[in-house]
């Protein structure tokens, strides 16, 4: 319990169910901490919630589902905003910040099937749903023989279109399943040799203004320092290999004995080529580390396969 000045925060969030569980979680955790509190949830929607009928890698743009709510920070409507870290682009606008990234959930994939129990059962040509290009490409490494199709839409939505569509199975990230209460659904966590995370899966941001010093020190204790120090080295990777949406790359950091591991991939879209490596050394050095593993796999044949889809390094 600690004491605070601050009569009243105001949390920006999208409005989709996992979201408002993510900003209630937060809510949940301020008030736990600094009893008498006041925390009002804003509710705004975001170009990525508005564009349903297209993959996210054509839709393009950095911050599909965060400028919206960048802007109200920076206008003082709001005076945080709760994001899923793996929707955050790695270059935060000027005068906001990272002020705290919780304790991460599991960062894993995982794959939800009506008709097999596991990912080595499903059949030769099966039909799998992912919106994602990290998702398809490596897992067309691993089964070139599966059919992916897109899936757009929130947790909800993925789930019932994996009815309705007919689909062998859909792959979705663990956390939002667990956060949701749909943890019993998982038929299958997919092993991180078949495909490694996107950066920062499981973990949440809370974003501020730079210059709110209150607010900052208010969020502070939210913050899980072998998270922040492997998603650091995650983000940094990213930004080297400029990736976004369209780009098919994963990484993903663990703390082991005080040393920080960080593992990458790049992968064609199609998954012949992929591009793999992992890099071990101080969580000081998470920034450079990241950076270091990424200029690896872009030697190694990883920026012919940005060049192929129009990325220049």
């Amino acid at each position: 319990m600690s004491e605070i000045k601050k009569e009243k925060i105001v949390i920006g969030t999208r409005s989709s169910q996992l979201a408002l569980w993510q900003a209630d979680y937060i809510a949940d955790r301020l008030r736990k901490q600094y009893p008498g509190l006041v925390v009002e949830r804003v509710l705004m929607t975001t170009k990525g919630d508005k564009i349903l009928d297209a993959p996210l890698a054509k839709i393009g743009g950095k911050g599909l589902f965060t400028k919206e709510l960048e802007t109200a920070m920076l206008n003082r409507d709001i005076d945080i905003a709760v994001h899923s870290l793996k929707d955050m682009p790695v270059e935060v606008p000027e005068g906001l910040q990272i002020t705290a990234v919780t304790k991460r959930e599991d960062p894993g994939d995982v794959l939800v099937s009506p008709k097999y129990k596991l990912f080595s059962d499903l059949p030769k040509g099966a039909k799998i749903g992912t919106s994602s290009l990290r998702r398809k490409a490596q897992l067309l490494s691993a089964r070139p023989d599966l059919t992916i199709c897109d899936l757009r839409g929130n947790v909800n939505t993925r789930l019932k279109k994996l009815e309705e569509e007919n689909f062998d199975g859909i792959i979705l990230a663990a956390a939002g399943l667990k956060r949701l209460g749909f943890g019993d659904m998982i038929t299958d966590v997919l092993d991180k040799k078949v495909c490694l995370p996107a950066v920062g899966q499981g973990a949440l941001a809370v974003e501020s203004r730079a210059d709110d010093k209150e607010t900052n020190e208010l969020v502070a204790f939210l913050n899980d320092d072998d998270t922040l120090v492997c998603t650091r080295a995650e983000r940094s990777f990213l930004n080297r290999v400029q990736g976004g949406c369209q780009v098919p790359v994963g990484v993903y950091g663990t703390m082991n004995d005080g040393n920080l591991n960080v593992e990458g991939v790049i992968a064609s879209l199609d998954g012949s080529k992929v591009y793999r490596d992992h890099i071990m050394g101080q969580p000081t050095d998470a920034e450079a580390l990241g950076q270091q593993l990424a200029d690896r796999l872009l030697e190694a044949g990883g920026r012919n396969v940005l060049a192929e889809l129009g990325i220049e390094l």
